[in-house]
């Protein structure tokens, strides 16, 4: 129910219009889309659950000293070869067994994170940053600049992501890391591009776009202030998606012969060499792949939170 009217003598006391003006609740503050999605994501289990595994992998990449001692590439082939892992030995190096060279399957997985999570953070910085530019132009300015890059895009789009990078490097027949790297950005930045596109187009239409045009702002101005920052929420997501995948594409590419290969550390170098004993030490292939499947689920589960806290609608 509505409060009643003050009296004469009520308006004239100070002190009761005092107290009632402190009584009166404050507006709360808007909130910016930024703001309201890191509130939703600190109550997100899926974020909370994702954040930590992702936390310590890259401590991992950063520190492997800190969980494995030992060289991954030194070992007893005498005394370790294809050893079950000693399960009672928590985070020793027998801990997950040894391979058919005598070396800690433990100590190798801790070390190939580094190569595995560097091309897969590598390559989603690439594709990203060159897809949004692809796209901020093409849905900016349209006309024939969006013909011509969309008409690119697809082009490149409609190229297998895998069967392309298997045919770049086997043309270089460089397997390096950064060579990987190259192969994999050449055909992933095709879906930022259609994103970051589809976003801007929405986003230039805005009032605020139209009245920083109407006041003289410059072209550069309005991409980088105004398009950008309320465009870039869409891409945030689908690179974060795709984080996952290029790690799990990188041990492909390796696991083919077509990536990294020894003396390389890295997850894909493990389960290559893992598929030959699969039948009598399947632990050599088990824990590389292991690793591969809980870093890709990981980042699927991080995009799935910030795509949820980015779009309320799906909410």
């Amino acid at each position: 129910m509505p409060e009643p009217a003050l009296t004469k003598e009520r308006r004239d006391d100070p002190a009761a219009g005092a107290a009632l003006t402190e009584a009166a609740p404050k507006p709360e503050k808007a909130r910016s889309l930024w703001q309201d999605a890191w509130r939703n994501l600190r109550s997100n289990p899926l974020f909370l659950i994702s954040a930590v595994l992702i936390l310590v992998l890259l401590t991992m990449v950063a520190f492997p000293g800190l969980f494995a001692d030992g060289s991954p590439r030194d070992g007893d082939q005498a005394a370790h070869y294809l050893t079950e892992p000693n399960l009672g030995h928590l985070f020793a190096n027998d801990w997950l067994g040894y391979d058919a060279h005598g070396r800690s399957v433990y100590v190798r997985v801790i070390h190939g994170a580094r190569a595995s999570v560097i091309a897969g953070i590598a390559v989603t910085l690439v594709v990203a940053v060159f897809g949004t530019i692809v796209g901020m132009l093409a849905g900016y300015f349209g006309g024939w600049l969006d013909s011509l890059l969309s008409r690119i895009t697809d082009i490149f789009f409609g190229i297998p992501f895998l069967l392309g990078a298997m045919v770049v490097l086997t043309a270089v027949g460089e397997r390096s890391l950064w060579m990987v790297i190259t192969a994999l950005a050449i055909l992933g930045w095709t879906q930022v591009a259609r994103v970051a596109r589809g976003s801007v187009l929405t986003v230039k239409q805005s009032d605020y776009v139209q009245a920083a045009k109407a006041l003289g702002a410059s072209t550069w101005r309005i991409l980088m202030r105004h398009v950008l920052p309320n465009a870039i929420a869409p891409v945030i997501v689908v690179a974060t998606v795709a984080l996952g995948g290029y790690i799990g594409a990188e041990a492909t590419l390796s696991y083919l012969g077509l990536g990294l290969a020894e003396p390389a550390v890295s997850w894909g170098v493990d389960i290559d060499a893992g598929k030959d004993q699969l039948r009598n030490a399947p632990h050599v292939l088990l824990f590389p792949a292991l690793m591969v499947s809980l870093t890709v689920l990981a980042f699927i589960m991080l995009g799935d939170a910030v795509r949820s806290a980015l779009d309320p609608k799906s909410r």
